[in-house]
């Protein structure tokens, strides 16, 4: 599907079944949701500007390279807030805000509670953070706010994602590149992801 890039990473593949497991422990799926996040955040930058730079190593000069895009991390509140450290480690430049929505459970749409955007766009790219793309609510709101703040490029990183999330990001913004570590069977009844991982703010933070 044009603009959605499904990781197949052995690395990934294999530490997606560790979040996946019931058994796994708050402190463990926190780990390896960083670290799915530095996996999926260097396959989404593939596409970074680059501006020459010139250096002198130990033996000679050097005209090499540098980012030239200033990237802003927006997670969404708050299980978007385990992933920003995995992409800090690849882009310890990025600058990184905050989106608070939470899902109202009877009519499955976002509630936006919390913005810290700054009053003004100053970076070219801006990557939404979220580990589940369920019915794609939050991340379809966030992109708007995102775009209504005045952001260029926007891209979108979750680690599982359903095909009614992903269908109603494209239809509500085909122009954000979607990057998922998988992409699973369906949504339940009340809007989980099938097979899923769970509630992934939960298993973060040890609630519910």
């Amino acid at each position: 599907m044009e603009g959605v890039y499904v990781s197949a990473h052995p690395l990934i593949r294999h530490k997606l079944t560790v979040l996946r497991d019931v058994t796994t422990p708050p402190i463990k799926f926190r780990q390896v949701v960083r670290e799915i996040s530095m996996l999926l955040c260097y396959e989404a930058t593939q596409d970074l500007v680059l501006k020459g730079k010139h250096v002198d190593t130990p033996l000679a000069p050097y005209n090499g390279d540098e980012l030239a895009d200033r990237m802003g991390l927006v997670p969404i509140l708050r299980a978007g807030l385990g992933m920003v450290d995995g992409v800090l480690e690849m882009v310890p430049e990025a600058e990184v805000w905050h989106i608070g929505l939470y899902r109202d459970e009877e009519t499955l749409r976002p509630v936006e509670y919390y913005n810290k955007l700054p009053e003004e766009s100053h970076v070219q790219i801006c990557f939404i953070l979220d580990p589940m793309l369920a019915t794609g609510g939050s991340a379809t709101a966030t992109a708007q706010i995102v775009k209504d703040w005045g952001a260029g490029r926007i891209k979108f990183l979750g680690v599982i994602a359903a095909p009614e999330g992903i269908a109603a990001m494209r239809e509500a913004h085909p122009d954000i590149d979607l990057h998922v570590a998988a992409i699973d069977d369906r949504l339940n009844d009340v809007g989980f992801i099938v097979p899923g991982l769970g509630d992934a703010g939960d298993r973060q933070f040890g609630t519910g």
